[in-house]
C-alpha cells in the first residue's frame, strides 16, 4: 500500500510519546497526505486512514479537531469512522462540518438528532437529503430556527405528522407559517389551516408569492376573512368625522401626525377616517377591518401608507376595546418590520376592488 503504510511506525512513536503539539502536527500532516490523495484511493486505502486519523484524534485540542473537520468535510470518501466521531462531538465547531457528509449512516443521524444540542439539530436542518424519519426528530425535538430552516429546506422530506407538527407551532410564529405555506409539498388540507390561522400580513405575503395555482385558494380564504371580519363588527356613524377630517385636508393635507394624535386623543372615529382618507379605501371596510381581533390591518394600512412605528403603536392601541400586551405588540412589531410596501399597496388595492365590485 505504499505511502500509507509507511505512516504506521511514525504513528506509533507519536501515539506513545508525543505531545500534544505533536500529535496535532502530525495529524495535519496526515490529513494532508489523504487530501492529495483520495481521489486515487481504493477502500483499503480509505481504511487505513481511517484507523490512523481514529487513533490521532482521541487525545487532542478541539481547535485542531475543528481544523481536520473543515478539511475533510468536502471530501466524498472522506473515512467513515472519523466523519462518525466528529459528527458526535458536542462541540458544534467540530461537528457543524461533518452533519452535512453524506457518510453519516442512518443511525448516526438519528443518534445526533435524538441527543445533541439545538445548534447541532440547526446544522442538520441544511443537509441535501434529509428523510421523514430524521425529518420527524428535528420538527419534534427543534426550536423555533430548527423549524423555520427545515422548513425552508425543500429537498427535506416531510411526513403528514411533521406538517401537522410545523402548521401548529406556525399559529404562534408568522415567520414560521410563510416558510411553511411556501411548500409546494404540503397536503392541501393543511395548507387550508395554515392559511385560516395565519395573520392576515402572512396571509398576503404568501398571496404575494404564491405560484398562480394556489392564489385563487388563497384569494378565496381572504376573502372569507374579510367577510367574518365584516359580520362582526357594529356600524358607527362617521358623517360628523368625515366631515372634519375632509375639512383639514383640504384645507392643509392630513399628516401621519394628524393620525398620530387622533388615536393617542382617543377620537376612534376621526382616526378611522383620517385613515380612509389618506389610503382612499371606503370608511365602512376600514371601519370593518379596525373591528377585527387582528392589528394586522393596522399594519397593512400604515405600511401602505408610509407610517413609522410609533404611529401604528398609536391606532392599534385606539382600537375599541384594545389592550394589548407587550407580547402582542412585540409581534406586530415584527410583523410590521418584515411586511413591505409593495405588498400592503397590493393588499389595499385588493380591498379597494372588492368594494368596487360590490363582493
Amino acid at each position: 500500500m505504499g505511502a500509507p503504510a509507511s505512516l504506521l511506525p511514525e504513528l506509533e512513536h507519536v501515539v506513545q510519546h508525543g505531545s500534544v503539539e505533536k500529535r496535532a502536527e502530525t495529524l495535519r500532516r496526515i490529513t494532508s497526505l489523504f487530501l492529495d490523495g483520495a481521489k486515487a484511493f481504493n477502500d483499503e486505502h480509505v481504511a487505513l486512514f481511517d484507523d490512523v486519523i481514529g487513533c490521532l484524534i482521541e487525545e487532542i485540542e478541539a481547535k485542531a479537531l475543528a481544523e481536520l473537520a473543515r478539511r475533510i468535510a468536502p471530501v466524498a470518501n472522506a473515512p467513515a469512522g472519523v466523519v462518525s466521531k466528529l459528527a458526535k462531538s458536542d462541540d458544534i465547531d467540530v461537528a457543524a462540518p461533518m452533519l452535512k457528509s453524506a457518510a453519516l449512516t442512518d443511525p448516526d443521524l438519528k443518534y445526533i438528532a435524538e441527543t445533541k444540542s439545538q445548534a447541532h439539530l440547526l446544522a442538520l436542518t441544511n443537509r441535501l437529503g434529509i428523510s421523514e424519519a430524521l425529518s420527524d426528530i428535528l420538527v419534534e425535538r427543534g426550536d423555533r430556527e430548527v423549524a423555520r430552516s427545515i422548513a425552508t429546506n425543500h429537498r427535506a422530506q416531510l411526513s403528514e405528522g411533521a406538517f401537522g407538527t410545523l402548521v401548529k407551532r406556525a399559529e404562534q410564529d408568522g415567520v414560521l407559517a410563510e416558510k411553511v405555506g411556501l411548500r409546494t409539498d404540503i397536503p392541501p388540507r393543511l395548507f387550508r389551516q395554515l392559511l385560516m390561522q395565519a395573520s392576515e400580513v402572512v396571509q398576503n405575503r404568501l398571496l404575494a408569492q404564491a405560484k398562480p395555482e394556489t392564489q385563487a385558494e388563497i384569494r378565496r380564504v381572504l376573502a372569507k376573512v374579510t367577510d367574518e371580519v365584516a359580520a362582526k363588527a357594529s356600524p358607527r356613524n362617521y358623517s360628523a368625522a368625515l366631515a372634519a377630517v375632509r375639512a383639514l385636508h383640504k384645507e392643509r393635507k392630513l399628516t401621519e401626525a394628524d393620525i398620530a394624535e387622533y388615536a393617542k386623543a382617543g377620537k376612534y372615529e376621526e382616526t378611522i377616517a383620517a385613515l380612509a382618507t389618506l389610503c382612499a379605501v371606503p370608511v365602512e371596510v376600514v371601519d370593518r377591518l379596525m373591528s377585527g381581533e387582528r392589528a394586522d390591518p393596522v399594519l397593512i394600512l400604515a405600511r401602505s401608507a408610509g407610517f413609522g412605528w410609533p404611529t401604528v403603536r398609536e391606532v392599534i392601541g385606539a382600537r375599541p376595546g384594545a389592550k394589548p400586551s407587550g407580547q402582542v405588540m412585540d409581534a406586530a412589531f415584527e410583523n410590521f418590520e418584515k411586511l413591505t410596501a409593495t405588498t400592503a399597496q397590493r393588499v389595499v388595492r385588493f380591498w379597494q376592488v372588492r368594494q368596487g365590485t360590490g363582493e
